[in-house]
């Protein structure tokens, strides 16, 4: 299990990996953590397994990332040279990464050269989904309703784009970070003055910015699970506890409202549902990802803001609670993406010289 991370969701995924190792079942996986600190270094999580091996109420609801270093060759799996040759175990890695270096197709890119299962997208599904202006390219092309927005790389700022960008789009609009999740660089500014320190605020975060149009409507997020035949889950409402739902928001005053599942009607619940499903397969990803809609009710209908493919999985996160609510419990989500990891193994390795 990889967590911790070099992105600033690095926190954000400490407590995730916390979280899944309680809910893990210990006597069917012979579980090890390692930590990757924001500095790049990779441990062993010998903290994190003593506590595991007390129980799991004895894991702190954060891990951290310190402890023996640790190379590359061991996560991918030479440690299994030292295995009781009588045991028959497959590595599969948990790549608990949110946002760059880790949920961006870097970190797959890595476990696929090891020729190691791991949960969750590709290379490919990965690093589209992360990068929104890429994302929206493709969500476009395929005729997907999304909301109108504009995406720049910093060399092409002008002086007067800001001006430009609220007579395109309006004020106020939202600017973000191209890379990044979990709301981290996020902004919503109502004036020309704030546009522009809204664009340099995200370019603090990386060198490509989306800004998008303000959409008046409800947010509606489905979980999807699977591989060849995904599947969604209910859908579910966010009504933040701010003007929009920040990084605050969502980790650290618990002020949102999660409504699951969300108060729609049949149809509307099957049409976000098939809609999710389809940017599932259209931005190639595979395991599992929580898609997001704005519902804009006797508008456009279902416009998609984007897709996780490595969403959160903390006690007050909307993917483990969309598939409670769908019948599937914490554990055995787990259980279905280390199936489906070792699912796709097989499905790609057939395209490696024999």
């Amino acid at each position: 299990m990889l967590y911790g991370g070099q992105s600033a969701e690095h926190d954000v995924s400490c407590v995730t990996a916390s979280h899944v190792l309680a809910a893990i079942d210990t006597n069917r996986y012979r579980v090890t953590p390692i930590g990757i600190s924001p500095t790049g270094d990779w441990s062993l999580g010998e903290a994190a397994q003593a506590a595991l091996a007390a129980g799991p109420g004895a894991l702190p609801d954060r891990l951290d990332t310190n402890g023996p270093a640790v190379s590359v060759a061991d996560v991918i799996g030479a440690r299994r040279d030292s295995l009781d040759a009588a045991v028959d175990e497959v590595t599969v890695v948990l790549p608990l990464l949110h946002g760059p270096m880790g949920e961006d197709g870097t970190v797959q890119g890595m476990l696929e050269l090891g020729n190691v299962a791991y949960a969750g997208s590709g290379v490919l599904g990965s690093a589209l989904a992360m990068d929104k202006a890429m994302a929206k390219q493709v969500l476009g092309a395929n005729g997907i309703a999304q909301s109108r927005y504009r995406a720049f790389r910093e060399s092409d700022i002008s002086p007067e784009l800001p001006a430009r960008l609220a007579e395109d789009l309006g004020l106020p609009c939202f600017v973000k970070p191209a890379n990044m999740g979990s709301s981290v660089g996020v902004s919503k500014p109502h004036s020309v003055e704030a546009l522009r320190d809204a664009v340099e605020y995200a370019l603090t975060y990386d060198e490509w910015v989306v800004v998008e149009e303000n959409i008046v409507g409800r947010e509606i997020e489905v979980a999807v699970l699977g591989g060849t035949r995904p599947e969604a889950s209910v859908p579910g409402e966010i009504v933040p506890g701010e003007e929009f739902y920040s990084y605050e928001d969502k980790y650290v005053t618990d002020g949102a409202q999660l409504l699951i599942p969300a108060p729609l009607s049949v149809e509307d619940s099957d049409t976000v549902r098939a809609m999710a499903i389809r940017v599932f397969n259209v931005l190639r990803c595979d395991g599992l990802a929580r898609i997001d809609f704005f519902f804009e009710e006797g508008g456009r209908g279902f416009l998609c803001n984007e897709a996780n493919t490595m969403p959160g999985f903390t006690p007050i996160s909307m993917y483990p609670k969309l598939w409670q609510a769908s019948g599937v419990s914490y554990p055995d989500l787990i259980d279905r993406l280390v199936e489906l990891a070792i699912e796709r193994k097989s499905r790609r390795r057939r395209n490696v010289k024999h």
